[in-house]
């Protein structure tokens, strides 16, 4: 029998386009873009960064589905939880925590704590 992953109960504050820098593992201080998030388990995928090698059977020619897949090494980027990475302001280029605050028409909005401009547009 196996047993279920935990489900991820935390709130997942990053969305896909923001840029990221890394803050431990391998690929420490490396910075890229969400590709994908996967709240259920607060995990985001972010180009270039945790890149594993996947290996890929050739198949027979016949398989339509397998045309436009490539064949025998692939490099895929695997998730990476989100308490690993930390949000880089477009405004000033800092990494920095997200807070919320509230926009000019009630709407409330993720805001970058050093220099206090609103993150989403």
């Amino acid at each position: 029998m196996r047993k279920k992953k935990p489900v991820y109960e935390g709130k997942m504050n990053l969305k896909k386009g923001d840029e990221v820098i890394v803050l431990s593992g391998k690929d420490k201080a490396k910075r890229g873009k969400i590709i994908q998030t996967v709240p259920e388990e607060g995990k985001v995928i972010v180009e270039g960064i945790n890149v594993v090698t996947r290996h890929q059977k050739p198949r027979s020619a016949s398989s339509r589905a397998m045309v436009k897949q490539q064949l025998g090494e692939m490099q895929k980027p695997m998730g990476i939880s989100v308490a690993k990475v930390m949000l880089i302001c477009p405004k000033c280029h800092k990494e920095t925590r997200m807070a919320r605050s509230a926009a000019g028409d009630g709407a409330m909005v993720r805001s970058c704590r050093k220099c206090g401009e609103y993150v989403d547009d």
